[in-house]
């Protein structure tokens, strides 16, 4: 009986210590064990332990992969996905459309490695799709995947989608979500040069015959799929084809495949802006890797050595500390802080200005 009367003080005391109130009782010392039944001591102390106050759940993790057109976001999402046990929730408003595999381009199923891809060529071609109705279904994701024991990770170009969901109604997904943002970068001069030669790698792998097989004369090219970079592009030559000579339906077309390069460039300028608009808001903890050196020497027999030293080897340092517990609050070039104080990840991060 006496150590039960020894636990209800010590847990009168301890509940006084947290609680910032002294809550001691005038004669707690002086307790005399007969004037009080063994059952009410041990209901005191239940009640006391129940009162006591819960630590908060721990928030789950989520990681954000951003960059522009062709930067390698999806490569990048999914060697983090078999590093992490994830699974990659496509943020690219023309991916999620079925079809147009080469135009949009999805990541073939070699590529994906197993590693399991969400909204990704899921929707109706004609679909509306906007961003409110992502962030509610990647947010369900998200809970799901997270319900498993797996990591969300969250990539794609479609930069209103990622905003959207991160600070849509009310920023709930950042109530639930410790959020790492990491951005794949590549100088602007090399990545002109590599979505032109993607390009040319697109029409050898049927982007005329994509088109052709969507052409309508009548289709509205603000709707779906349609406004896929190379859909409206190629209307011109698509509408005289079968009437051109061979030497017209040649410029035709190389004239649509120049307007598919450019567009795409000043697509990725269009994206690189919102990413600095991301990068000036202190609310979001940006990091970078830069993809620019493994972009240079794509060609080269060390390729894929260049992308993981460069690349993804910075990208799972930095997830390693994240999943690990430390909380990332701002970028400072190649170090995490956490805690008020400055964890070093890795010293060739690679960050960009």
């Amino acid at each position: 009986m006496a150590s039960l009367v020894s636990l209800y003080k010590a847990i009168l005391v301890e509940r006084s210590q947290m609680f910032g109130k002294f809550r001691q009782q005038k004669h707690l010392s002086d307790f005399a064990v007969d004037d009080y039944h063994p059952f009410f001591f041990l209901f005191r102390i239940i009640h006391s332990l129940y009162q006591l106050p819960r630590p908060l759940p721990t928030k789950s993790r989520a990681i954000f992969i951003l960059g522009s057109s062709g930067t390698g976001k999806s490569k990048l999402a999914i060697g983090l996905a078999l590093r992490f046990r994830g699974e990659v929730i496509n943020s690219d408003k023309m991916q999620v459309y079925a079809g147009l595999e080469v135009i949009t381009n999805k990541v073939t199923p070699k590529e994906c490695a197993g590693v399991p891809h969400l909204l990704l060529g899921e929707l109706h071609p004609e679909a509306d799709f906007t961003a409110t109705e992502f962030r509610r279904r990647a947010t369900i994701l998200s809970d799901d995947i997270t319900s498993r024991g797996r990591l969300p990770i969250i990539a794609g170009g479609s930069n209103s989608f990622i905003r959207e969901l991160v600070e849509g109604d009310g920023a709930a997904f950042r109530l639930r979500y410790d959020c790492c943002f990491i951005c794949v970068d590549v100088e602007q001069p090399d990545l002109d040069d590599f979505v032109g030669e993607r390009v040319d790698q697109m029409v050898e792998q049927g982007l005329v015959d994509e088109a052709r097989d969507l052409f309508d004369p009548a289709a509205d090219y603000t709707k779906g799929i349609r406004r896929s970079i190379g859909v409206p592009e190629m209307d011109k030559y698509l509408r005289r084809e079968a009437r051109a000579r061979e030497e017209e339906r040649a410029a035709l077309l190389a004239e649509a495949l120049d307007e598919i390069k450019e567009n795409t460039k000043r697509l990725t300028r269009v994206q690189r802006q919102k990413i600095r608009r991301f990068e000036a808001d202190d609310s979001w903890p940006l990091f970078r890797v830069d993809a620019t050196e493994a972009v240079r020497r794509r060609r080269d027999e060390a390729a894929e050595r260049v992308w993981l030293r460069t690349v993804e080897a910075p990208a799972i340092e930095l997830v390693n500390w994240f999943v690990g517990g430390v909380r990332l609050v701002n970028r400072c070039g190649g170090a995490v802080a956490a805690c008020g104080e400055e964890v070093a990840i890795i010293a060739a991060m690679g960050t960009t200005n």
